[in-house]
């Protein structure tokens, strides 16, 4: 049934990009947005609310609309066009073909529902099999796929070439075709790339290459060179078409899961058993596997958030500061959402699947022997960032209060000064690795990306690398205040799931349960579920 529910979740999601495709096509203004990306407004979709007095019509006429609209600042504009969307014809096709991809989504769902389709329990702990299928099949096809894509369509697009169905098989990517390929001269693909002075969508200063390592942004758009990203999805697409044939399934070759994790035992022994009994542990349990799903996908989320700004990949993204700042905090935003469910699901685990047999003095049974260590350094963590940070705070902000703006105490971030300089930040003077012209770091990469990379990050007309100074110090251990208090909270909930010192019965009570009577004081909001909640 969950398997099922999967393919009506991806139905949801087909056609909620199907609507945002439509409802641009059909009230936005993409065709005139693409002829001026800095100084025309994105239109989202019209306003159509009865309560608007003439007053708020007339605010909310803008950018070019004959009524009210709400202005795109999600970026999808920019993500259309990097990727060679350039008609509102285009947009309706593209609209389309998710309806038909959202209904067949749906069918499969109903299918594999039916007694006939419907697969076995046993299908589901095939762990190898399905291993190979996801990275091989899911990542390695599709990162391939997209290669194809960018190669085919938006390289050309951003070349002021229109690439269709209809044509694309007369139009050449590259001149010599896969010439390069098969006599293994494959260096010849990064030739040529687009100059510095390229006008992306035009033909004006743009090159033949396909496949390049640059470095750094295109000067016009402010975002990584497409040819790059070509090359990086093509690298992506070999690693998971090779890692799809890592595990045993029914040939008799590639590794099996289960002595992968019980070879891991640390050395001497000292440290436990190490992995033993993981493998069944987490193939029995749904929960646990959804845990750690969700910890992955946080954790990329966020990550996602942070290189949408200071890598933009999208064509004038960067020059669009509401949307860069509206995209970072959405992504945040869920990166906490999904974090956070992975400690709910893994509570439910220790509750419900947990076995202390099975899992006699390996990792997840010493975890919870030394559960009080973890929540007290984690506490004390907590409470350092807590009182060190709002006390500087509310120290420089009486000291500006009472005018003497100089006794402020501010501390300059020198360690992340000194990561940015060995990337190769020149401003801070610290003439380390990159940013040192002696260097071996240096020589190794002159030749190749680090010219348009230097020019990049040194440059203060983008997000890479910001200059940082004491507000950042300040701000950062801020975060990782709330950060370290959240972890804290769900931590402690995890690990004492299944009981604590007050109640050391907690595993019989379930995920979540009220006060347990007034006998038994302090039992109150300490279930797992509270935790969480």
């Amino acid at each position: 049934n969950i398997f099922a529910s999967h393919f009506g979740q991806l139905a949801i999601i087909f056609l909620w990009t199907s609507g945002n495709l439509f409802h641009v096509a059909w009230q936005g203004n993409f065709e005139s947005w693409i002829q001026d990306p800095l100084h025309v407004r994105p239109i989202a979709h019209a306003i159509w609310d009865p309560h608007f007095g003439q007053p708020a019509v007339e605010a909310f006429t803008r950018g070019g609309a004959i009524g009210p609209v709400n202005i795109a600042y999600s970026g999808v504009y920019q993500w259309w066009y990097t990727i060679g969307l350039r008609t509102n014809g285009d947009l309706y096709t593209g609209a389309l073909f998710l309806l038909l991809l959202s209904a067949i989504s749906l069918i499969a769902s109903w299918l594999h529902l039916q007694p006939k389709w419907k697969p076995s329990v046993s299908w589901f702990k095939n762990a190898e099999s399905r291993l190979n299928h996801h990275l091989s099949g899911l990542f390695g096809v599709s990162s391939l796929a997209w290669t194809g894509h960018l190669v085919h369509v938006a390289i050309p697009g951003s070349r002021g070439e229109y690439v269709r169905w209809n044509n694309f098989l007369d139009v050449l990517p590259y001149p010599q075709g896969l010439g390069p390929l098969f006599m293994g001269q494959w260096n010849l693909y990064a030739q040529n790339p687009d100059s510095s002075s390229h006008l992306f969508g035009t033909s004006q200063g743009a090159g033949t290459a396909i496949l390049t390592l640059l470095g750094g942004f295109h000067p016009q758009t402010q975002s990584l060179w497409l040819t790059d990203i070509a090359h990086h999805h093509l690298a992506i697409a070999f690693l998971f078409l090779v890692a799809g044939h890592m595990y045993r399934t029914n040939f008799g070759i590639g590794h099996s899961i289960k002595d992968l994790l019980e070879a891991h035992i640390p050395p001497g022994g000292r440290l436990g058993r190490g992995h033993k009994g993981l493998y069944d542990t987490i193939n029995n349990s749904l929960h646990f596997q959804l845990g750690l799903a969700l910890a992955s996908l946080g954790v990329i989320t966020s990550l996602v958030a942070q290189h949408m700004y200071s890598l933009p990949a999208y064509a004038f993204i960067a020059q669009d500061f509401t949307t860069q700042a509206a995209l970072y905090t959405h992504h945040q935003y869920i990166a906490g959402f999904i974090m956070t469910g992975a400690f709910a699901h893994g509570a439910i685990f220790f509750i419900r699947d947990y076995n202390p047999e099975q899992n006699e003095d390996n990792v997840l049974a010493r975890m919870l022997d030394h559960k009080e260590a973890i929540t007290s350094h984690l506490s004390w963590a907590s409470l350092f960032l807590g009182f060190h940070t709002l006390g500087l705070y509310v120290h420089n902000d009486v000291m500006l209060a009472f005018g003497t703006p100089e006794k402020q105490i501010l501390i300059e971030p020198i360690f992340a000064q000194w990561i940015q300089s060995a990337h190769g930040k020149t401003s801070y003077g610290f003439d380390v690795l990159l940013s040192s012209t002696n260097s071996p770091a240096f020589n190794a990469g002159r030749s190749i990306w680090l010219p348009g990379w230097l020019n990049a990050i040194n440059e203060n007309s983008n997000s890479l690398f910001l200059t940082i100074g004491p507000g950042d110090f300040l701000v950062h251990h801020a975060i990782a205040l709330g950060l370290h208090t959240t972890t804290l909270i769900l931590v402690k909930g995890a690990l004492d799931a299944r009981g604590s010192k007050l109640m050391p019965d907690k595993k019989d009570f379930g995920y979540s349960f009220p006060c347990d009577g007034p006998g038994r004081g302090g039992t109150c909001d300490i279930s797992a579920w509270d935790a969480f909640y």
